[in-house]
């Protein structure tokens, strides 16, 4: 399975040494835990608080920053595919990694870990899984990307 990433950085933070290794691992996880075996393509955007708040002002109706947002590109029948590599096209992620450096300090975890696991998150967001409701598919989903990263090697302890 090739996993194709199409990588933004709209900011001033570093990211991790090895963030498009993360970012595919991740992806990789994801698609694993949904026995998805096609290659797939995801786009991933960093950028700061004040510009995250636009994002999620303009598209969720919330003026006020968030840690990542997810637009899916498929729909209940499946999936796009991009005609030029025949990967499905999983959508959009957009991270703050403002919001992450920040909660990553909040929760006592690596900066690595908190953006493993906003990545993770938002690709199950893009697989279809929403928690806004809570109840049985928050459990689902949050369960999935436990798994994910856990598989990966990185807890909430700390992680790689």
């Amino acid at each position: 399975m090739n996993i194709y990433i199409n990588l933004s950085n709209e900011q001033s933070i570093s990211p991790p040494d090895d963030f498009e290794k993360l970012i595919e691992d991740c992806t990789r996880g994801a698609l694993a835990e949904e026995e998805i075996e096609e290659d797939a393509e995801v786009s991933v955007t960093f950028v700061d608080n004040e510009r995250i708040r636009e994002l999620n002002a303009e598209f969720r109706n919330i003026d006020r920053e968030t840690d990542v947002l997810s637009f899916p590109i498929g729909d209940e029948w499946g999936f796009e595919v991009n005609p030029d590599n025949d990967a499905i096209i999983l959508g959009d992620i957009v991270v703050s990694l403002e919001k992450a450096r920040e909660q990553a300090e909040e929760y006592s975890h690596s900066f690595k870990r908190e953006l493993a696991f906003l990545i993770t998150h938002s690709l199950f967001h893009l697989l279809g899984y929403d928690h806004v409701n809570g109840g049985e598919e928050e459990k689902i989903m949050f369960d999935k990307q436990e798994r994910v990263l856990e598989r990966l090697g990185i807890t909430r302890g700390g992680g790689k």
